[in-house]
């Protein structure tokens, strides 16, 4: 929703401006200099980046503009389901996990979490980690380094979408710019007619540059910082995680193993421990 109303407020102030300096909006309407600028956009980002980049682009803008769940509420199923794994760790050992790790979407402590089952990147981290610590004895500092460079291979690919959006908005003036000189060397060839005529083509020019700038600084760069800002929010989830795997390998009780991830959280939606040591006693009830 704010998305929208973000975008609201731009095409309202924008054309709202326009008209109100006693501009027609069909002026603004020029379907060959979007051809243009909107054609060399798109082929210059084909172009550029992979195929897997484009659909993980796609993915992304879906992602940010539907519905999606609270934060607060994930974290909340998130830290819960740590607490439930490492409780049962703890009274049984690792081996107990198989049955869930190797199948988390017919099991039952996975279940019990739908927000976290529900989201591929976190359930995957999750499940591939407990297995790596079934698979033999770790210690702390090598698991730390592990999950570390694991996260920040992750966080490198998933924000090639936001830079190649990016690295196209940046371009976007310029592209403004080749429809505007392809306007003017239409100008050009129309000098011995009349002067309304001139004035037309000089006009669709100039709004070839005002849909490059407008496409830049009120559209793809935007959505560009909105893209890193979900990667942002994704990637803080698995930090979490990191926090609590080292915190349980160093041998921390699993509510103290649970705070480590609590204190990764950003302070806005960070519970008390209080709170978190509440909702982990309910699960266990």
């Amino acid at each position: 929703m704010q998305i929208f109303v973000g975008i609201g407020v731009v095409l309202v102030c924008v054309f709202g401006g326009f008209m109100m300096a006693s501009g027609r909006l069909l002026a603004l309407w020029q379907p060959s200099e979007m051809l243009i600028i909107l054609g060399a956009a798109c082929g210059s980002m084909v172009i550029g980046n992979s195929k897997e980049v484009l659909l993980e682009m796609k993915e992304q803008l879906k992602t940010l503009i539907g519905k999606h769940p609270d934060e607060n509420d994930v974290y909340r199923e998130l830290l819960t389901l740590m607490h439930h794994l490492l409780d049962e760790v703890q009274m049984r050992g690792l081996k107990a996990l198989d049955e869930h790790i190797e199948a988390p979407g017919q099991s039952s402590v996975f279940l019990s979490y739908p927000l976290v089952e529900e989201n591929p990147l976190l359930l995957t981290f999750i499940t591939d980690n407990f297995r790596l610590l079934s698979m033999g004895k770790i210690a702390p500092h090598e698991l730390e380094g592990l999950l570390e460079h694991e996260i920040g291979v992750m966080q490198e690919d998933m924000l090639k979408p936001a830079h190649a959006l990016h690295r196209t908005g940046e371009a976007c003036p310029g592209f403004g710019i080749l429809a505007a000189v392809m306007g003017i060397i239409i100008t050009m060839q129309q000098l011995d007619g009349p002067l309304s005529g001139i004035g037309i083509h000089v006009a669709a020019a100039l709004v070839g540059t005002f849909i490059g700038i407008f496409l830049c600084y009120c559209l793809l760069e935007p959505a560009s910082s909105a893209l890193e800002g979900l990667v942002r929010r994704r990637i803080a989830m698995l930090e979490c995680v990191k926090a609590i795997l080292v915190s349980h390998s160093q041998g921390k009780v699993p509510l103290l193993a649970v705070d480590a991830g609590r204190k990764t959280m950003e302070p806005n939606i960070k519970p008390r421990f209080i709170d978190m040591e509440e909702w982990v006693t309910h699960r266990a009830m």
